[in-house]
């Protein structure tokens, strides 16, 4: 089964993409901060993770360019879910090493999507 960790610190979220995600038949684990989120692709390795950006402490650019530079954690593709819906922002999240990038509130089939097109890349 595949299996998402989904790094975000508002517990609404986090609810809403774990029950789209479970729905849809993938296993989920949660972070609330980017420190977390960092901390747990190294011990778990999930086979993607769906990174927040507005987090307090470190955040979700600054977590995406940590994960997509180590070198046991770099093959994990990320697909930044956000808020933030300027172009400069989704560029700069690419070059952290972002596979995709979603402007909140992910819609379901857009976000299904492009889990399954980040994976078989």
């Amino acid at each position: 089964m595949t299996r998402i960790l989904i790094v975000d610190d508002s517990p609404t979220e986090v609810h809403v993409l774990k029950t789209m995600l479970e729905k849809n038949g993938f296993e989920t684990m949660t972070a609330s901060s980017g420190e977390d989120g960092v901390n747990l692709a190294k011990q778990e390795k999930p086979d993607l993770i769906l990174m927040d950006v507005v987090m307090p402490g470190m955040n979700g650019f600054q977590a995406t360019r940590k994960i997509s530079k180590e070198p046991e954690t770099s093959t994990i593709p990320i697909i930044i879910v956000t808020t933030k819906d300027q172009e400069t922002d989704r560029v700069w999240g690419m070059r952290q090493g972002a596979k995709d990038y979603v402007t909140k509130p992910a819609q379901e089939s857009e976000l299904i999507n492009k889990i399954k097109q980040a994976l078989a890349s």
